[in-house]
């Protein structure tokens, strides 16, 4: 099973970092030890003292597929969720300004939050998304604002990489990303449904 994460994929959140809007999907990953499954807590990392959420729509994919057309691309998922893609930001600058790897800072033990999965055919597109810190809604997000669509992904990374069915798309995180504290919790919401709740600890 693989985590794949696309960055960028909202103009606002690219702006607000200071990061250029890119012109094709820019992707990472993470291991299958970084998933938080059912709401467990996460436990603060030492590494860091600048722990940032970044709420995003999640597909699972639901069968094999290499070199997928656009237009077939979302036959391949059957399941939606909401997920956190936890990011050391300090971490991340520093590795930034030497243009080294991203890893240390996007793939940690229980880095990357799953929800609840819900079935895809239930909740047709364009899609309402949130994120609340401690009743708060810190996080808007809308599929139409998405630089490229959940099909568009799909094609662009099987490309590169086959895709097998249970494999995590996490499809980048609108703005309003920012850092959590031990005592926070974040609640992920599609629509008014409760995805996750997790308290950092």
């Amino acid at each position: 099973m693989k985590i794949i994460c696309i960055g960028r994929n909202y103009a606002d959140h690219a702006k607000e970092l200071n990061n250029a809007v890119p012109e094709k999907p820019v992707w990472f990953m993470k291991p299958d030890t970084s998933l938080l499954k059912d709401n467990a807590p996460f436990y603060y990392p030492d590494f860091t003292s600048d722990l940032h959420y970044e709420c995003e729509l999640v597909l699972r994919i639901s069968k094999a597929g290499k070199h997928i057309q656009e237009e077939f691309a979302t036959g391949y998922f059957d399941q939606i969720s909401l997920g956190i893609d936890f990011t050391a930001r300090d971490v991340q600058e520093e590795k930034k300004k030497k243009g080294l790897p991203w890893e240390e800072a996007k793939a940690f033990d229980g880095s990357a939050i799953i929800g609840k999965m819900v079935p895809a055919a239930d909740f047709p597109f364009p899609l309402q998304f949130s994120l609340e810190k401690n009743g708060v809604p810190v996080q808007q997000g809308h599929t139409n604002d998405m630089l490229f669509s959940p099909a568009k992904v799909i094609a662009y990374v099987s490309t590169f990489v086959t895709l097998k069915v249970g494999d995590l798309i996490y499809t980048g995180t609108p703005a309003g990303v920012g850092p959590v504290s031990i005592g926070d919790t974040l609640t992920g919401k599609l629509g008014d449904l409760i995805l996750f709740q997790t308290e950092i600890k």
